[in-house]
């Protein structure tokens, strides 16, 4: 075996342990552990302590590491076609289908997002707050593209209308329907799909709008 084989070898050996650790975060995040200690991700892992201190420094950094790695997974959901394209009430439904799958994929990852947020000020907690706060961000721009039409029937209350419309469908909120709230996922949609159409449909826009 040459010199580079052995190195390679122990390059991917380091990049499948280094996926092991972070997915058992994942797992124990879907687990209802939003902040999975070290030595729980070794042993749902199957790696050593040492292992898992060899790809993260502490809990903030783990934490921090896993929800980089579920978006890494999770990427494509964040984004459908067509944007903005087809009559209003199909592009509702488009999109609230579209806002429960990426809800179903990283609820558990915004949650544990969330509560480190809420614990001690950390270098690693500012950076995820900053990740939320960029997450939000993008859907608010995909939700306004996607009801670019809608949005300008309303003049200066337009920015009021998006602002709600984008409080509605949020991670968060989708999150308090299932999981607080109580309601089954048909219900969720029943009430994502009733709201927008309350906020933009066309009767919404008032005259002393236009």
């Amino acid at each position: 075996m040459t010199q580079q084989a052995v190195v390679d070898g122990r390059t991917a050996r380091r990049d499948r342990n280094r996926v092991a650790v972070l997915d058992a975060v994942l797992e124990l995040f879907t687990e209802g552990d939003l902040s999975p200690s070290p030595e729980a991700v070794a042993q749902r892992s199957g790696l050593s302590l040492r292992s898992v201190y060899r790809y993260v420094s502490d809990s903030d950094d783990l934490v921090r590491a896993g929800i980089d790695r579920h978006l890494e997974k999770v990427g494509p959901l964040f984004s459908f076609e067509p944007i903005g394209e087809g009559p209003f009430d199909e592009r509702v439904e488009i999109f609230v289908s579209a806002r429960l799958r990426l809800h179903q994929a990283i609820a558990p990852a915004a949650r544990a997002a969330q509560a480190r947020t809420r614990m001690r000020a950390t270098p690693a907690s500012e950076i995820i707050r900053e990740g939320l706060h960029a997450r939000r961000g993008m859907l608010r721009v995909q939700l306004s593209r996607h009801f670019e039409a809608e949005l300008a029937t309303f003049g200066p209350q337009a920015d009021a209308i998006l602002a709600a419309a984008d409080a509605l469908t949020q991670i968060e909120t989708i999150d308090w329907f299932v999981v607080d709230g109580g309601y089954t996922v048909e219900q969720t949609r029943d009430a994502l799909v009733t709201g927008l159409h309350r906020l933009l449909g066309p009767a919404a826009a008032s005259p002393q709008s236009q």
